[in-house]
């Protein structure tokens, strides 16, 4: 075991900020069986009356997931919206370029909010901004949101919607300068076509939120310049800029993988840098925002996916089987967020469903959760209230691409409302458990509800449909309570989740 012990100590006064309950967020864009064969699967046993998968449903509203992505991602930039409205059998097939597939358009915007509504979560649509513009975008908006009166909302009511959707969370394209991007875009030339798209989108509904692009990812030569030359362009019409980033144990170097959420911190910090110059530059009163609305651990399907066939319909695409030391990165990424509480509004995980998701399936077969679900069910569900400020000492090590790393990544959250105080903490030790002291002075004497540990002899152990529950949670673990001091074990490579109840 580790001589050292790791402390932390959390001040009720010390705060970060409000979560917002959309950090909580997820994605489903048309991709693989994201979709078709995932929320949606006609003529599968457990199917309700319009195709949706009850028991996806069940295992999504297992999360609480309060916000969803839609249609994409790289899907977006070749989309056309009208397609997938009006009667099902007049609907289009077409060539679907990002991801080189068919697309049926059985299932569109309409199935989508029907769906929303079913599991109890918003939409957060985006716009295509690869191949169309301004135009199309306001159409949208106007078919979705106005409320009747109007060619494009009374026809929205022909189709059986005469309620507007209602829809107050909108993406202005996708990863605008990824080179893969269909009709990508410098950043003067993005800049631009957001802040015209943005302007008419607010004058057809002045109610709704905007997100612009930031970089594709962390790696991007483009980023920063690009954040700065976009938010410059559009600061007034943007009330958001997104972050893309996966990670990937590529070099089989565990110990270095779950150090990866260090990019990510600075990741976050360098982008909230970027935009409050802009802010500076332009002497505006307006903040800007963070959505991360693409994050996740991404690499176990490259290669698979190099094999897919062109032209299929719902093929199995990025469908990675995630293991222990996943849920583990999942665990630190979600705490890196709540660090950032006061800047990160929104977040999506990529995605909710078969394609890089917490949720499998196998078509007209069973449903079940993949290891990364627990993680980020636990802080959805019991990560609501205010992130405290974590002040941590703890042992460190250096791995490949990151110097004094601490073995204990870790984040408190008080949720006044419910009087409770859940401690989120990660031990990336490989070998060694690590003791833990959390000193909660401020708050007075407290009572430990549970101690839920995630933690698996082997890092590579993984769900599948024979064995769903291989990885899973427990509630034995070491935490014990005196006043408000906790002590606690913190076993080798191991999520917990420490729930107080406050006097």
């Amino acid at each position: 075991m580790m001589s050292n012990k790791a402390k932390m100590i959390v001040d009720k006064d010390f705060k970060i900020g409000e979560v917002d309950k959309r950090i909580y967020g997820s994605f489903i864009e048309h991709l693989g069986r994201a979709v078709y064969g995932g929320i949606y699967e006609p003529g599968h046993p457990q199917a309700d009356e319009q195709g949706f998968r009850g028991d996806v449903m069940e295992l999504i509203k297992g999360i609480d997931v309060p916000i969803v992505r839609y249609p994409g991602g790289n899907f977006v930039s070749g989309y056309n919206w009208e397609d997938g409205v009006g009667p099902v059998e007049s609907r289009p097939k077409r060539l679907e370029l990002a991801w080189m597939t068919i697309e049926p358009n059985l299932f569109g915007l309409n199935e989508f909010m029907d769906w929303c509504r079913k599991a109890n979560t918003e939409a957060m649509m985006a716009v295509n901004l690869g191949t169309r513009g301004p135009n199309e975008a306001r159409e949208l908006v106007e078919y979705a949101n106005h409320p009747s009166g109007t060619y494009l909302s009374d026809l929205r009511a022909s189709h059986g919607y005469k309620q507007p959707h209602n829809i107050k969370t909108w993406c202005l394209g996708n990863e605008m300068d990824g080179p893969w991007q269909i009709g990508a875009k410098t950043a003067a030339e993005y800049g631009r076509i957001a802040a015209e798209t943005g302007k008419v989108m607010k004058w057809v509904d002045p109610t709704i939120e905007l997100v612009a692009c930031g970089s594709s990812s962390l790696g991007m030569k483009t980023f920063p310049d690009w954040e700065a030359t976009v938010l410059d362009l559009c600061y007034e019409q943007a009330d958001y800029i997104s972050l893309h980033q996966y990670y990937g144990n590529r070099d089989k170097d565990s110990a270095n993988f779950l150090a990866q959420s260090m990019g990510m911190d600075s990741f976050i910090n360098t982008v909230i840098s970027t935009a409050d110059y802009v802010q500076a530059k332009k002497r505006s009163k307006k903040k800007i925002n963070l959505s991360f609305d693409e994050w996740n651990v991404w690499y176990h399907s490259n290669e698979a996916d190099r094999q897919i066939e062109r032209w299929s319909v719902a093929p199995p695409q990025l469908e990675d089987v995630y293991n222990h030391e996943d849920a583990l990165l999942v665990g630190c990424m979600l705490i890196s967020m709540l660090k950032r509480a006061d800047r990160v509004k929104m977040a999506c995980i990529a995605q909710l469903v078969n394609v890089i998701a917490p949720i499998m399936t196998a078509n007209g077969g069973a449903a079940w959760k993949q290891t990364i679900y627990y993680p980020y069910m636990h802080a959805s569900i019991f990560g609501r209230g205010t992130a405290l400020v974590p002040l941590i000492q703890s042992p460190k090590y250096d791995a490949k691409d990151y110097t004094d790393v601490p073995y204990l990544e870790s984040v408190a959250v008080h949720n006044e409302e419910k009087g409770e105080v859940t401690v989120f903490a990660v031990n990336r030790h490989l070998t060694d458990s690590l003791p833990l002291e959390v000193d909660l002075r401020s708050f007075g004497d407290c009572r430990l509800i549970e101690h839920i540990v995630l933690e698996h002899d082997d890092l590579k152990a993984a769900n599948t449909i024979d064995a769903p529950d291989r990885v899973a949670p427990h509630t034995r673990g070491s935490a014990a309570v005196d006043g408000s001091r906790i002590e606690a074990t913190l076993g080798k490579a191991s999520w917990n989740v420490i729930r107080l109840k406050l006097a």
